[in-house]
């Protein structure tokens, strides 16, 4: 194991700098203290990327700003679960009147999805603020360490790297018109990652993590991942067979009940909207912050 939990950021007083490392104090919630204007002390790694991180150094460094724990050139496409028609938690299936799948549902998200934590905004785009269908789904991200193909479910937690939060932000509209949901849930900035990435050396059975979703202070979802319909290795086995997963591949497990279309009446993410997933233990809390695009 060569971290426990990652931060991918940029530091104060050098905005042209990105370093990786490890938070001085193993059990604070980075993005709850960045938000909150604490000074974060990360010890620093010597390599710059999550897939390589190489030793750990006596260098420490405040956070100004956290990123996305990898970069769009090393995430690639990002597969996730639980769309066109069918949940991947079986509360969300009740909320949204979905029969339970068979087998996983996959769509993707493009390199241009993935985002940084608050304070980049998340951009409501122009088509779905004409339709106010802005949606979130508070969500596990699994990532990919080493290359991974045709791996039995056994063996497929082995490939994993670690843990971190996502919000799959949705067009709701487009999504229930169409059969695909790559549109719907595509558009730039639609996939947030943070703000750590948790070692799966200290996560041995990710169906023990908590995951909650607040919107403006309220909570909106609670779930234990223990409500997944496929786990983690199911999902990773799945997107194995026949196909490579390379290093740094994203995936993003599905969101438990709650999100704003299940609602009566439903609960949209507008402009100054503030969305945290709060992903326990390690992970901590993703701030999203709401913009309309202009």
């Amino acid at each position: 194991m060569t971290f426990e939990r990652l931060v991918r950021f940029v530091p104060r007083g050098d905005s042209s700098s990105v370093l990786i490392g490890q938070p001085v104090d193993p059990s604070i919630d980075i993005g709850k203290a960045v938000r909150n204007g604490e000074k974060v002390q990360v010890r620093l790694f010597a390599g710059t990327s999550a897939l390589a991180p190489g030793p750990l150094t006596e260098k420490v460094e405040i956070i100004d700003r956290i990123l996305s724990p990898l970069s769009a050139s090393e995430v690639g496409t990002i597969s996730s679960s639980g769309a066109d028609g069918a949940a991947q938690y079986a509360n969300h299936a009740k909320e949204a009147n979905m029969a339970l799948p068979d087998i996983p549902m996959m769509f993707m998200k493009p390199a241009t999805a993935l985002a940084d934590p608050w304070p980049v905004p998340t951009v409501i785009p122009k088509h779905t603020l004409q339709d106010d269908c802005a949606d979130y789904e508070s969500e596990l991200a699994v990532v990919i360490g080493k290359t991974c193909k045709n791996v039995n479910e056994a063996d497929a937690l082995n490939y994993v790297l670690g843990y971190t939060a996502a919000n799959d932000v949705s067009s709701r509209k487009a999504q229930l018109a169409q059969s695909q949901a790559c549109y719907s849930k595509g558009f730039d900035g639609s996939c947030p990652l943070g703000p750590v990435l948790v070692s799966a050396a200290l996560v041995p059975d990710p169906s023990k993590f908590t995951i909650r979703g607040l919107k403006n202070g309220e909570v909106m979802q609670s779930e234990g991942l223990s409500d997944m319909i496929f786990d983690c290795a199911k999902l990773v086995s799945f997107l194995s067979q026949g196909t490579t997963l390379p290093p740094g591949t994203v995936i993003i497990t599905g969101t438990p009940a709650g999100v704003g279309f299940g609602k009566k009446p439903p609960s949209y993410l507008h402009e100054g909207d503030e969305f945290v997933v709060e992903l326990t233990p390690h992970v901590g809390s993703l701030y999203s912050v709401f913009e309309e695009e202009k």
